[in-house]
């Protein structure tokens, strides 16, 4: 078994205290989905510009320079079925909706955050900032059950073709 396919857990099959079989798909089938809804060019671009508050579409246009309006119309509706946005009506002859992020939008900040970094050069977009003292905040691996962080070089064993 791949050690992607071992987590803590209950007992294995060989006897190992602590570790659980899991399927070895499962990350990639999460993946998959993941990006069935988020993969193509524009839509964390929309995630990405709603994160800093609610957009007309004429507004979400203007921040994204070089969308068609066809297109930005078929992600948020995409965005919306995924319960990753919602449209708040504030007209209603005719009607027009303001585009906010939903608690399942805003858990994708860390995500765009990330990306961003990886795609600037330095490495770092200087985003999101720490709200006391204003300093960029880094993306960092922790277990929730002890909060200790984790150094990523520790994770190469366990995340196999992740790392």
């Amino acid at each position: 078994m791949s050690p992607l396919a071992q987590r803590p857990g209950k007992e294995a099959e060989d006897g190992a205290v602590g570790v659980r079989e899991v399927e070895e798909e499962q990350p990639l089938e999460a993946l998959a989905a993941s990006l069935a809804v988020l993969g193509d060019r524009w839509t964390l671009m929309v995630v990405a510009s709603l994160l800093f508050g609610s957009l007309t579409f004429g507004e979400l246009r203007r921040s994204l320079p070089g969308i068609a309006a066809n297109v930005l119309s078929e992600r948020l509706r995409r965005l919306e079925a995924a319960g990753a946005i919602t449209s708040d009506p504030y007209s209603t002859r005719p009607l027009r909706v303001r585009y906010r992020l939903t608690g399942r939008g805003v858990q994708l900040r860390a995500a765009v955050a990330v990306l961003a970094s990886w795609g600037a050069p330095g490495g770092h977009v200087g985003w999101p900032l720490h709200p006391e003292c204003g300093t960029p905040l880094r993306t960092a691996w922790s277990c929730p059950h002890c909060r200790r962080e984790v150094d990523p070089g520790e994770l190469e064993e366990d995340l196999g073709v992740y790392a």
